[in-house]
């Protein structure tokens, strides 16, 4: 795994599970403090940093993950390619990067930034909410993907008229639609015109 001095901070040598705290932010992004992970998920939610990755292939297809049966929330349904919380401290962009390494066991390609967006999704099934404040990733992957059994169940290639298919008979994400459309522009200039998004 890369490490950052954010994420050699949150690295336990015991082998025992630490708490994982989350940045926690203000309307307009500025860190106003820290939350232990589960509970700035429970109603009514605390707002707080989190990013979310789209990786495409070279036709232009969006990476989907179907997030695995043993996450918190969210168990079971598709997402987008990655998505998660910088630790304390710890850059958007490097923690976009970390996760999709720990996750996927992949390295993005022309990873660049595409904007922010919040939102406020509670979770029917959880019953836990995602008041997030989210930095949007988009980039390539050109690398086998090697997907970590406990964070990811499989993954898809798709266009977006297989995407609309999907999306129309499987559950996806809470979250899944809201940061797609706010990183459409980005997704539009990384794919060009042929790919539709």
């Amino acid at each position: 795994m890369p490490t950052t001095p954010a994420t050699a901070t949150h690295s336990s040598s015991s082998g025992t599970a630490e708490a994982i705290l989350l940045e926690l932010v203000d309307e307009n992004g500025v860190t106003i403090g820290t939350a232990e992970k589960l509970a700035a998920h429970q109603p009514p939610g605390q707002l707080h940093r989190a990013f979310s990755v789209f990786l495409f292939d070279e036709q232009g297809r969006l990476l989907l993950q179907q997030r695995a049966l043993g996450k918190y929330h969210s168990s079971g349904v598709w997402s987008n390619t990655c998505c998660g919380h910088p630790y304390p401290g710890e850059a958007p962009f490097a923690a976009a990067a970390r996760r999709t390494f720990e996750e996927l066991g992949v390295s993005p390609t022309l990873l660049a930034e595409a904007g922010t967006v919040r939102y406020n999704h509670p979770d029917p099934d959880s019953g836990l909410v995602e008041q997030e404040y989210n930095h949007l990733f988009v980039g390539m992957v050109q690398s086998t993907l090697r997907p970590d059994p406990e964070e990811v169940g499989t993954t898809a290639f798709v266009t977006p008229a297989e995407l609309a298919e999907r999306h129309a008979k499987d559950p996806f994400s809470s979250w899944f639609m809201t940061v797609l459309d706010a990183a459409r522009p980005a997704v539009r200039e990384l794919t060009g015109p042929s790919a539709g998004w």
